[in-house]
């Protein structure tokens, strides 16, 4: 087998890889930005939706009357993300594979669906963290003087809040993006043929070198995402 027929077999594999990596991402940044507010108890257009009414009616405990009834669901997203937090990745992704099947006698997913339904629900547990650090961070006086200036909450959160989180979460979210690269390997734990696993099929031909080869795909695709990461540190550094 010559060189040249074990890189593009090993490509297939990365194929299935650099599609996991970048759906996960388009779903789980996104749904961690809604796990975010879910854990902190900030359901931002109900809230404007439940102040509206309660102006209306001349009623000023029904906004805190909302936010009570909302608690609950901050415990049970809390409670989620501890769950997906504390328990390894391999074992969620066989949970969604064979779970379905063996609880209820539904048809088992498509191997790469049911593992990209795992990343995506076990990244946006990550980066909802992330996003409730950077949040956080954020000095509340700002958002007092967006008030003063006769700024809405909207305008102040994505003029003012939004901006300064962007900046602070890159370096958190790059690492989460490179360990994203990284995990895709596990997916070979219900048969989808990323780039270890084919390279792994040479060793049944006599051939070592094809397994370590995968590597330069990974630290070429690693070097790609720190290079675009310094880039948008750079574009962001106008906050100094």
């Amino acid at each position: 087998m010559t060189f040249w027929n074990v890189i593009l077999t090993l490509a297939q594999g990365l194929t299935n890889t650099t599609r996991l990596f970048f759906l996960t991402l388009l779903g789980a940044l996104p749904l961690g930005l809604v796990i975010c507010f879910g854990s902190m108890n900030h359901w931002a257009p109900f809230a404007r939706w439940a102040e509206r009414a309660a102006a209306r009616r001349g009623e000023e405990t029904a906004l805190t009357r909302f936010g009570k009834r909302c608690k609950p669901v901050s415990a049970v997203v809390k409670f989620i993300v501890w769950i997906v937090r504390g328990s390894p990745l391999m074992i969620q992704i066989l949970i969604v594979y064979y779970g379905p099947g063996l609880l209820f006698h539904w048809p088992l997913l498509p191997r790469f669906s049911a593992a990209l339904i795992t990343f995506i629900i076990n990244y946006a547990c990550y980066f909802s963290e992330i996003y409730r650090g950077g949040i956080q961070s954020i000095p509340k006086g700002q958002q007092e003087a967006g008030q003063v200036l006769g700024m809405t909450k909207s305008q102040i959160f994505f003029k003012v809040t939004l901006l300064q989180v962007v900046k602070r979460i890159v370096p958190p979210m790059g690492n989460e993006f490179i360990t994203l690269v990284k995990d895709t390997s596990l997916v070979r734990v219900i048969a989808v043929y990323e780039v270890i696993w084919m390279g792994e099929s040479f060793i049944k031909k006599g051939m070592i070198w094809p397994l370590f080869f995968t590597a330069v795909f990974y630290l070429v695709f690693t070097a790609v995402l720190t290079a675009l990461l310094d880039l948008a540190e750079r574009k962001l550094s106008y906050f100094k």
